[in-house]
């Protein structure tokens, strides 16, 4: 399926019903489709062709939400471009990518006047919703004329993998990989009735691609241009949301907030959670006051979302009572994936070994674009490399210990951050937190732990330290704790590690 055979698929189901809304405003199904042939016929006219590669640049914006419908009906390839990146980054990406038309928001206009000089090969630049000298306006660039156009391959987005662990790569994600993963999302998770969907996260990145399982069963996306989390839970209840994804920052957030108590969240489905590991102690809070609704995914740009899924039924036992063991791992392999754990030299490992976790599945990428050698390494051995360690248990539970590039040897042992950080947040004063490895003359790297703290809490070290070491012993111990007003974080809510590591250095 191309992405705008969703919407078509929603259309079918029901024209007049609400599809996009924002700000009070609601366009139907047949309102967004309309929109969506004038901005093919728009891309067309301006020359780009079946497979050219169309950017946005763009907050959270229903025009710009449809306008990646109207790049996939013109037969081209949405490249979402971040507007939290760095000006040399997006010049970087749009670079690689080989864009030739952009469309964005005027608010970024000085952004896009920046790097636009350097990029030759940007000939179409389209301004959504103001006047900018150097760009057509939005009126002028839509085309009545109705053209449908057939794609000349299977490729729908390329996506830029970030430039925290170096140079980015674009990564090929076919819409047979897209529909995949809706297949799963649709297999895996609740979905009754017609299904309302609140996108606060950017639509650049998890929010964006979870639409698209909401559009084929014609349900509502209300998006949020703003994260602001007293106005997310006054959109959940104003609009009887079913459906809705944040990473475990804003999940904690939510936790935080004065107004959660007095919420109605009643209507909620599935609050899925991921893009990040979530502390267990509270996803179980989560679990008794947001409700039994919460829904984890875990998947990675090159294998969008589904590699593991657990649905909120998982979280409990049969009798009931929450699954405590289960909290801390990531679900189960999803139903059109096929996930190992390997060691040395390709050898598969049993159940309870660690090693890394690799992956078989329609819903990996085509590959990375015009990096043949990245693209076999992530390959190697017939399985897809996900860089990431972690165990599967007798009942197929998926448990991610770490990134490989993030466990700490200490004292000659290995120690998993993920897992120290796990102990750290069970402390009641602790918000957030990431562990690093220092050098060390003595252990070799020395543990350290910086942690968020909760609104008006304060903590002695000795207190937290001492914790871990009744749940950890002594080698998974922080040596040091730091006491920070805010962690570092990527565009996406990652924690930067490697600027944690900087700072402390």
């Amino acid at each position: 399926m191309r992405l705008v055979d969703y919407l078509d698929k929603g259309w079918s189901i029901g024209p007049d019903a609400p599809c996009l809304t924002t700000d009070g405003t609601t366009s139907s199904y047949a309102e967004v489709r309309e929109l969506s042939f004038r901005i093919s016929a728009g891309l067309v006219g301006q020359g780009v062709r079946p497979g050219d590669a169309v950017a946005i640049l763009s907050a959270n914006d229903p025009l710009a939400f449809t306008t990646v419908l109207g790049i996939s009906r013109a037969g081209a390839v949405w490249c979402p471009i971040n507007p939290r990146n760095e000006a040399s980054e997006n010049r970087d990406l749009l670079a690689l990518f080989g864009c030739g038309a952009l469309v964005f928001q005027a608010s970024f206009a000085p952004l896009v006047d920046q790097i636009r000089g350097e990029l030759p090969e940007l000939t179409t630049l389209v301004c959504l919703d103001g006047d900018v000298e150097w760009a057509l306006d939005w009126e002028s660039f839509l085309d009545a004329e109705h053209r449908e156009v057939t794609p000349v391959d299977d490729v729908a987005m390329i996506v830029g993998t970030g430039g925290t662990t170096g140079t980015p790569k674009g990564v090929l994600l076919t819409g047979t990989n897209l529909e995949t993963m809706t297949a799963i999302t649709l297999m895996s998770y609740p979905w009754e009735g017609r299904p309302v969907y609140l996108a606060l996260a950017p639509l650049t990145h998890a929010a964006g691609v979870l639409c698209f399982p909401v559009l084929a069963k014609g349900g509502e996306i209300v998006v949020m241009r703003q994260p602001d989390v007293g106005d997310f839970l006054e959109h959940l209840e104003r609009h009887r949301v079913t459906h809705t994804f944040l990473p475990p920052t804003l999940i904690y957030m939510v936790l935080a907030h004065e107004a959660l108590e007095r919420t109605d969240l009643t209507s909620l489905q599935c609050f899925w959670y991921g893009a990040a590991p979530m502390s267990a102690a509270r996803l179980e809070e989560a679990l008794m006051r947001i409700g039994p609704v919460m829904a984890q995914l875990f998947g990675q740009t090159e294998a969008p979302m589904m590699i593991s899924t657990m649905a909120p039924r998982d979280h409990f036992r049969a009798d009931g009572t929450v699954a405590r063991e289960r909290l801390s791992s990531a679900g189960r392999p999803a139903p059109l994936v096929t996930v190992s754990i390997m060691g040395e030299e390709g050898r598969l490992l049993p159940p309870g070994e660690r090693g890394e976790i690799v992956v078989r599945s329609s819903l990996v990428m085509a590959g990375y674009l015009r990096d043949p050698e990245a693209t076999a390494e992530a390959s190697a051995y017939g399985w897809h490399h996900t860089g990431d360690i972690g165990y599967l248990d007798e009942d197929q539970y998926l448990f991610i210990v770490d990134r490989a590039k993030d466990m700490v040897i200490t004292g000659g042992f290995n120690v998993y951050s993920s897992e120290v950080e796990q102990a750290v947040m069970q402390h009641p004063a602790v918000q957030d937190c990431a562990v690093v490895g220092l050098p060390d003359e003595k252990w070799g790297e020395r543990l350290t732990v910086v942690v968020q703290l909760r609104p008006g809490q304060d903590l002695d070290p000795a207190d937290l330290t001492a914790s871990v070491k009744q749940r950890l012993g002594s080698v998974k111990t922080p040596k040091q704790v730091e006491v920070w007003d805010d962690l570092p974080r990527s565009k996406v809510g990652k924690v930067l590690k490697s600027e944690i590591r900087s700072a402390l250095q």
